[in-house]
């Protein structure tokens, strides 16, 4: 934590040759032209703030953990599944120093973003990511990852679909039934969107509710018969870190296989974690934004424990790695590997309805991706990124062709009918992952400008906290990133395949396409770090309602008790 600032300041910024009174002076609450707006009567449902970080938590959690974590142990086992997700939770913890930092020293105001403390996160992490890149990296950084956000949350909709309907099996493994699940579950999606947004915010609060609690009761539940408080009183212990083994073979034997497991389940374990830098962003539209921003900041890594590390261990300790009716790449039909844990322990109806439980959250989770995708896209089309047909609303503020246009990706869902399930789910896994990792690389890359332009500026930011590990948590973040980018098609140059390859790197032309082609239509430059813009829209610690980040350090008492 910085000084305390010199009394009667609030400001969260002084520099050595600007006085407070100046530097407040400079600040407005006008929004500039190239700022992300949204119609203020957009449709959209406000909720409270402890509500809104629930949604957020929740929203982290769903097919990437609930099905693709049965992928990662069969692909490199129980030690290997915990060594990716520790690795990936150290990257994207530094992540989420980075966004919470620049969040807290410019918080998101109501004028930035209508929606307020609506259902929809992930819409705020993807406009304030945009515009921090567009404000302090550069103008086609933002508009290439508005589209990329799109991309991303567009092609989420067909994978969300494709795990609904490989849970469906688990009742019904006639794979000609897959059409019919898929088309039944793209017109209730239809019908929501058009005709029941009114209904999403209560429905997200009650999928966010059931997603924590089953988290937690299967973490418990777990460990209760892995101890030998099953049916049958067997204790099981890590007894599936010896036979089979602690570490899988992948693509080549002994070693070399192991090494290269680890590498293969980068990706699948970075889709599971994607979104929990969220939790810091969603704090920026509640009272006193900075203020839990930084507590967001300072316990986003026991959650990240809690719910990951966690769920890696007690699966690992229940579900052997060679398992085979784990759900991975070529299988028709596959389970979650919660539900074969409980299923393995012999304990009846348990099973069925934690998979019922999977399928409400797979298609809650279609149900988000579609409003966010419309919603991005009516973004782009309002800052004129996009044609302003997909801006068209109607009366009561919806952006139906929007929302017409999100939803028929949903469509790409019927590839399970060719291919299988699991294939189908890899596919677009590697192309969702690609744009989360580009998101990464572009948030940290813009904290180190924003790092090194405050310091060339002699700007020092008071009350805002700033992690000691910065800016090298960054630096460790943009180098694993990029390293994560070129390892994550890297099982095809084992077994070629033209689709995988695609699905894996054909993000990277998008992406640099979408900047370049910004870049050299609007000539836009990197603006120096000497002439970084630090001022502009940053309203004072009194104007958010937290000049107690001012005040002495709470005690470790206080402390814990925040973190709990």
């Amino acid at each position: 934590m910085t000084d305390p600032a010199p009394s009667g300041t609030g400001s969260p910024q002084t520099t050595d040759d600007h006085s407070p009174s100046a530097v407040q002076e400079k600040v407005t609450n006008s929004v500039p032209a190239d700022q992300f707006v949204y119609r203020e009567d957009l449709d959209h449902t406000c909720f409270a703030d402890a509500t809104s970080n629930r949604i957020a938590l929740a929203g982290t959690i769903g097919t990437g953990l609930f099905l693709g974590l049965g992928e990662i142990l069969a692909i490199c086992g129980p030690l290997g599944s915990l060594m990716v997700y520790i690795h990936v939770s150290t990257v994207i913890y530094a992540t989420i120093l980075s966004v919470g930092e620049m969040t807290a020293y410019a918080p998101l105001s109501g004028s930035l973003l209508h929606y307020g403390r609506s259902s929809i996160i992930g819409l705020i992490l993807k406009a304030y990511s945009m515009y921090k890149a567009a404000r302090w990296l550069d103008p086609a950084v933002g508009f290439a990852l508005g589209w990329n956000y799109f991309y991303f949350a567009a092609t989420a909709i067909p994978l969300e679909i494709t795990a609904l309907s490989a849970m469906v099996a688990f009742w019904d493994a006639n794979p000609d039934h897959t059409a019919i699940y898929i088309a039944v579950t793209m017109v209730a999606l239809f019908v929501l969107n058009l005709f029941g947004v009114r209904w999403f915010g209560n429905s997200e609060i009650v999928f966010a509710t059931l997603k924590i609690m089953l988290v937690v009761g299967l973490i418990i539940g777990g460990l209760a018969i892995s101890l030998g408080g099953g049916p049958d009183h067997e204790v099981i212990g890590f007894r599936y870190w010896r036979d089979p083994g602690p570490m899988v073979s992948t693509l080549e034997p002994g070693a070399t296989g192991r090494f290269l497991g680890l590498l293969v389940a980068i990706g699948p374990a970075a889709f599971s974690v994607s979104g929990i830098e969220l939790i810091s962003i969603t704090a920026a539209e509640a009272k006193q934004p900075r203020t839990n921003i930084i507590r967001a900041m300072k316990t986003v890594i026991f959650r990240l424990v809690l719910f990951y590390i966690c769920s890696v261990i007690v699966v690992g300790m229940l579900v052997p790695s060679n398992d085979p009716d784990l759900f991975q790449a070529g299988s028709y039909t596959g389970q979650s590997p919660f539900v074969i844990a409980f299923s393995r322990a012999g304990v009846k109806v348990l099973p069925s309805i934690i998979n019922a439980i999977l399928i409400a959250s797979a298609f809650s989770a279609a149900n988000t991706f579609i409003f966010a995708s419309s919603r991005i896209l009516y973004g782009l089309a309002v800052q004129n990124q996009a044609p302003k047909i997909f801006a068209t609303c109607t009366k009561g503020g919806l952006p139906w062709i929007a929302v017409i246009v999100a939803w028929l990706f949903a469509f790409l869902a019927f590839m399970n009918v060719s291919s299988s399930s699991g294939t189908v789910f890899n596919w677009f896994v590697s192309l969702c992952v690609v744009s989360g990792f580009l998101g990464w690389l572009s948030i940290n890359t813009t904290y180190l400008r924003y790092f090194y332009g405050l310091r060339m500026q002699g700007i020092v930011p008071r009350g805002i906290y700033r992690s000691p590990l910065q800016p090298y948590a960054s630096m460790w973040a943009v180098f694993w990133v990029i390293f994560y980018i070129l390892v994550s098609g890297i099982s095809v140059f084992w077994n070629w395949s033209g689709p995988q390859f695609i699905a894996s790197y054909i993000n990277l032309p998008i992406f640099f396409c979408l900047l370049v082609g910004y870049k050299l239509w609007f000539k836009t430059k990197i603006v120096p770090l000497a002439d970084l813009d630090f001022v502009s829209n940053v309203p004072s610690l009194e104007e958010t309602g937290d000049e107690g980040l001012l005040l002495e350090k709470s005690s470790k008492w206080n402390r814990l008790l925040e973190i709990m």
